[in-house]
C-alpha cells in the first residue's frame, strides 16, 4: 500500500511517500480503507519528536491519527462493524507506528463510529481529533446551560468545535481570537474579543459578574487571566497549559478515543448544530505540503489530505 512515512525525527522533509505492507488485523480492529485523514498540530510535533518522552515509537512510521473511510476486514471479534460500513476516528494507540496517512490502516474498534452521513470523507476526517478534544473538555469541565463560558483561540480547530457545542448546549460563548476572525465567530454564535494586551477588561465588559468556565485551547497567559476573569465557583480545563490543574484546581485534558463521544458529536452533525469547516485538501504525495501549512498556523478550518 501506498504511505507517508518517516525514518527519524525532524521536519517536514523527512516524509516519505512509500510502498508498505497492508497492516495485520487484530481480534478487535478492522482494515479501513482510508479515504481522508486530516492533519493537526500534534501530527507535526509528534514528526519532530516532542512526544519521544512519553510514547515509544517505532520506525518507519506512519503519521497521523484522524481517519475517515470504509471498513475492508473486520478482525476476529468486531461486532460493532461490518465490511463496507462507512466509518470515522481517532486512531490514536500507546505507541506511535502505523497511522492514517496511508491507503489502509488496522484501527481498533474504540477508536471508530459510523461516518455522519451528511459529511463528505474530507469533512468527516476533520472531525474526530478536534472534535472531540472540544467535546471532551466541555464534558470535563461540567459546562451546563445558562452559563457563560470564555474560549480561547475561538476560532482555531478545535475552538471552532467547542463553541458549536456550547451554543447547542444553550451556553453563552466569549472567544477570543483575531481581529480578522471575529466575523466568522459571530456567524457561529460567539462574543469575540481580541486576544492580547488589555483582555481581561474586554471580557469583564462583557461579562463584569465574570465567566462561569474558561475553556483553554490556546492563551499566553492562562493563569492571570483566568484569576482575573472567573467567577466565585468556576471552573478552567486546558488542553495546552497543565496550570490550569496545577495552579488553578481544574482540568488538563489530553482527548482520547472514544466511540460513544463520537456518537455525540455525529448527532449534533445531523441535527445542524455542528458544521465543519475544511480550509484545503492536499493528495497523499503533498502530506509535506499539509503539514507546513498546519505548522505555520493563521489557517482557520481544518487541512486534510486526500488518499
Amino acid at each position: 500500500m501506498r504511505a507517508i512515512t518517516y525514518d527519524r525525527f525532524g521536519g517536514s522533509d523527512v516524509l516519505q511517500l512509500t510502498d508498505l505492507p497492508e497492516p495485520k488485523v487484530g481480534p478487535d480492529s478492522v482494515l479501513v480503507r482510508v479515504r481522508a485523514a486530516s492533519v493537526n498540530p500534534v501530527d507535526f510535533k509528534v514528526r519532530q519528536g516532542y512526544l519521544d518522552p512519553i510514547m515509544d515509537i517505532q520506525f518507519p512510521a506512519v503519521p497521523g491519527w484522524d481517519v475517515a473511510g470504509v471498513v475492508e476486514r473486520v478482525g476476529l471479534d468486531t461486532p460493532e462493524l461490518s465490511v463496507g460500513d462507512e466509518v470515522y476516528g481517532y486512531v490514536r494507540r500507546d505507541w506511535l507506528h502505523g497511522g492514517t496517512f496511508a491507503e489502509y490502516v488496522a484501527a481498533p474498534v474504540r477508536t471508530l463510529a459510523r461516518k455522519p452521513a451528511s459529511l463528505s470523507f474530507e469533512e468527516a476526517s476533520a472531525v474526530p481529533l478536534a472534535g472531540l478534544t472540544a467535546f471532551q473538555t466541555i464534558e470535563r469541565a461540567g459546562v451546563v446551560a445558562g452559563q457563560t463560558a470564555l474560549v480561547h483561540a475561538a476560532a482555531g480547530g478545535v475552538g471552532q468545535f467547542a463553541v458549536q457545542i456550547l451554543r447547542a448546549r444553550g451556553v453563552r460563548v466569549i472567544g477570543t481570537a483575531s481581529e480578522r476572525n471575529h466575523d466568522h465567530l459571530r456567524a457561529l454564535g460567539a462574543e469575540p474579543v481580541t486576544y492580547g494586551d488589555g483582555l481581561v477588561d474586554r471580557v469583564r465588559a462583557l461579562a463584569p459578574q465574570g465567566v462561569d468556565v474558561v475553556l483553554d485551547y490556546g492563551s499566553d497567559d492562562l493563569v492571570a487571566t483566568t484569576r482575573a476573569v472567573l467567577a466565585d465557583g468556576g471552573t478552567v480545563a486546558s488542553i495546552v497549559s497543565p496550570e490550569a490543574r496545577t495552579e488553578l484546581g481544574g482540568h488538563y485534558v489530553w482527548v482520547r478515543p472514544s466511540t460513544a463521544d463520537l456518537d455525540a458529536l455525529t448527532a449534533l452533525i445531523e441535527d445542524g448544530a455542528v458544521k465543519v469547516d475544511v480550509a484545503q485538501v492536499f493528495d497523499l504525495a503533498e502530506t509535506a505540503a499539509a503539514h507546513d501549512l498546519v505548522a505555520g498556523g493563521h489557517v482557520r478550518g481544518k487541512v486534510v489530505v486526500r488518499v
